[in-house]
């Protein structure tokens, strides 16, 4: 008899609560570091907190990425209640996170199966493949199976945000000052997509936020063949309530998804992104 599978994931998937236990998926955080102090990215440190330390000091929180250690405490006692674990994580081409797990993986050999899945995505563009993973899960597929459906499935995740503000990315050092400077002088609100596992700027917008967002999600949804089920709008906080509501509503116009999930960043895509950041994010059907 097959062993039950177990669907994980680090902090960055951005799910709630309420949609990680409704698909039966656990998470390890990554860890925050601010003011001198430690926290978890695992909800109880707030982007709004984030934010607020950041304009008293002046100084971005940093993110720490989950060591093999960690991972192996994680995972050891999953093992042991006799689940195969599909573990995903956040692309490993802007964290090491996914590397420790291999390496944890590896070190647990012979207790159980662990097969690390690279989302090559971030934030709610790999949460949606952690969804895909469960549905496969309680569909009856072996582990090995869900981790080679999501491998298949890791470039048809459409990731893009867009951001109101460069500073905090020009403070992480993810572009210049002179950029940061000139993007917020003509006002032009840049979009990043994922492209190849890496953050992209594909397009630049101007104008009020408001206007911002609703010509970027039509724009983004446009001549998309979606994968119906579940669509994310996922924020970096900031973002008034009327407005998720209008960009919910929107986004339903556009396109047949059966649900669209309105969630909120943690810190590590907080951190980098900046307040104001939205992005709408789903499954493209695979190419044939």
């Amino acid at each position: 008899m097959p062993r039950p599978v177990c669907i994980t994931y680090d902090s960055t998937c951005d799910l709630t609560p309420q949609l990680l236990e409704r698909f039966h998926i656990r998470t390890i955080p990554l860890t925050i570091q601010s003011g001198g102090r430690v926290f978890p990215d695992d909800g109880n440190y707030t982007s709004a907190e984030l934010y607020t330390d950041y304009r008293r000091n002046g100084t971005l929180p940093k993110t720490t990425a989950i060591s093999p250690e960690a991972f192996k405490a994680f995972f050891s006692p999953l093992l042991a209640e006799g689940y195969d674990i599909v573990h995903i994580d956040i692309s490993s081409e802007l964290s090491c996170t996914c590397q420790n797990a291999v390496l944890a993986a590896q070190e647990l050999t012979g207790q159980g199966q662990i097969h690390v899945v690279d989302s090559r995505q971030l934030s709610t563009g790999g949460g949606l493949l952690a969804l895909q993973g469960a549905k496969l899960r309680d569909s009856g597929m072996a582990a090995a199976d869900i981790a080679a459906e999501l491998r298949r499935l890791t470039p048809c995740s459409d990731t893009s945000f867009v951001l109101d503000t460069l500073e905090f990315m020009w403070k992480g050092g993810r572009c210049s000052g002179v950029t940061a400077l000139g993007a917020n002088m003509l006002k032009l609100k840049p979009c990043l997509e994922m492209r190849e596992g890496k953050l992209a700027v594909c397009k630049k917008y101007r104008g009020a936020m408001e206007k911002v967002y609703r010509q970027y999600i039509t724009e983004r949804l446009a001549d998309k063949t979606v994968v119906a089920d579940h669509a994310f709008i996922t924020h970096s906080g900031e973002v008034a309530e009327t407005t998720l509501q209008e960009l919910t509503k929107l986004v339903r116009e556009l396109a047949p998804f059966q649900e669209v999930f309105v969630t909120q960043a943690g810190c590590t895509v907080s951190s980098h992104c900046g307040p104001g950041t939205l992005g709408v994010l789903f499954l493209r059907q695979p190419e044939q």
